[in-house]
């Protein structure tokens, strides 16, 4: 027999199961020091100091350093996790929003727009309305429906 053969003899089966879950621990251990380490960064509330302290606690000591810290803030992770998803899906849906118009202004942009200008003062509420009235019948361009309309020029209807 060569040696490959004395090899499958002398490894048996619950030897080859036990090297599997301490390979799997290991991984499952690394993907947990890079979600905390990924969770340091992502907190805002963490100042730079405390942020560099926890990552050189992770680092140097990382199964105390880890456990200190799931110890310490793991009741958190969790939250800052799905506020981080929730603030990349909005980033995500306003792309998409902008996209699919066209980079052009919905009325319901310029209606809002039409407010804000109103509110500062910039304009009177009879410019308002006028300027309302034309954003949703549609007349005109989308540009210049938050701009005061001219009361010298011809009437658009």
């Amino acid at each position: 027999m060569n040696a490959q053969t004395f090899l499958a003899y002398d490894y048996p089966l619950l030897s080859m199961f036990w090297t599997m879950l301490l390979v799997f621990l290991w991984i499952m251990w690394f993907v947990l020091l890079f979600r905390i380490i990924g969770d340091i960064f992502r907190d805002d509330r963490l100042s730079g100091w405390a942020k560099a302290g926890w990552l050189v606690f992770c680092l140097l000591l990382p199964f105390l350093g880890v456990f200190v810290y799931v110890i310490a803030r793991g009741k958190n992770m969790g939250h800052r996790e799905t506020a981080h998803a929730r603030a990349r899906q909005e980033e995500f849906n306003e792309y998409i929003r902008k996209t699919a118009s066209g980079g052009q202004r919905t009325s319901v942009d310029e209606l809002a727009r039409l407010s804000e200008i109103r509110d500062q003062g910039a304009i009177t509420d009879e410019e308002f309305q006028r300027a309302k009235e034309l954003v949703l019948s549609g007349h005109g361009p989308a540009e210049h429906a938050g701009h005061a309309p001219t009361t010298t020029g011809p009437s658009t209807r």
